[in-house]
């Protein structure tokens, strides 16, 4: 039987641990062939085996396969809301230890974010935000926390100055808040997940996975909230299927477990 992409989808979960039958595959299927053909691959069968001998260009293809695109303040509205009425409200329900996922984090951005807004209202010994991504390299960027002035450009600038010091032709973010953050390898498709968080966020990550999968991984989120923790998803997501998993949308993009 001819190798073929059906082919290709197995032996890559098997090396790398990612399903791909749980991405949209014409949207998937198109991004490899592309990227295949600008690392000089004509089959399917000789990109894997390149792969399976070639630890950087594996990392390149994973790196490349979870479209990292990130920036501190992604969507401003959105980022108010969360600092105007979600951290008062998750005060209020939960108290002064508020346990954050910043799920599918990649560089680093995002929970970084929070950790800043964070800052106003908490002391920072109380922040905690676990931050998760699959690529290792992307994690290792989050890690050191230099970033370029462009990732930078929608950050207020209030913060951009109390949290971070000019170095070179970018910004080094302050001990103080990175220390508020962990970073860990996590495969939101395979992975066991954390458990007793009050709040997930979680966006513009699963519109490249297949319905199934979206309802599967909102609903271990579901499991992994506390009652009336909430869940802030992406400027391109909606949970269609929300009530029946057990979520009540508060305000566009913000979810909460009932």
């Amino acid at each position: 039987m001819a190798y073929d992409y059906e082919s290709f989808k197995q032996d890559v979960y098997k090396l790398t641990n990612i399903n791909l039958t749980m991405y949209k595959e014409r949207q998937m299927k198109r991004r490899i062939e592309s990227l295949m053909n600008r690392k000089g691959y004509t089959t399917f069968d000789a990109y894997f085996q390149a792969m399976k001998k070639d630890d950087a260009l594996l990392r390149s293809f994973v790196s490349y396969l979870t479209i990292n695109v990130s920036e501190f303040y992604r969507n401003p509205k959105q980022w108010e809301v969360f600092e105007q009425q979600m951290i008062p409200y998750l005060k209020s329900q939960f108290g002064n230890k508020i346990n954050i996922w910043s799920a599918a984090c990649s560089t680093g951005d995002e929970p970084y974010t929070i950790a800043m807004l964070l800052s106003k209202y908490f002391p920072l010994n109380q922040i905690k935000v676990l931050a998760t991504d699959i690529d290792e390299d992307v994690l290792a960027i989050a890690q050191e926390g230099y970033y370029q002035a462009r990732s930078l450009e929608r950050l207020p600038k209030d913060m951009l100055n109390k949290h971070f010091i000019k170095k070179d032709a970018g910004y080094q973010i302050k001990d103080d808040i990175k220390n508020c953050v962990e970073f860990r390898k996590h495969n939101l498709l395979e992975d066991k997940y954390p458990a007793s968080m009050h709040m997930i966020v979680c966006r513009n990550v699963v519109i490249y996975f297949t319905d199934e999968a979206k309802d599967g991984v909102y609903a271990k989120f579901h499991k992994t909230l506390e009652k009336n923790g909430m869940l802030f998803i992406g400027s391109t997501e909606q949970i269609i299927h929300a009530k029946e998993i057990g979520f009540e949308s508060t305000n566009s993009f913000f979810y909460k477990k009932l």
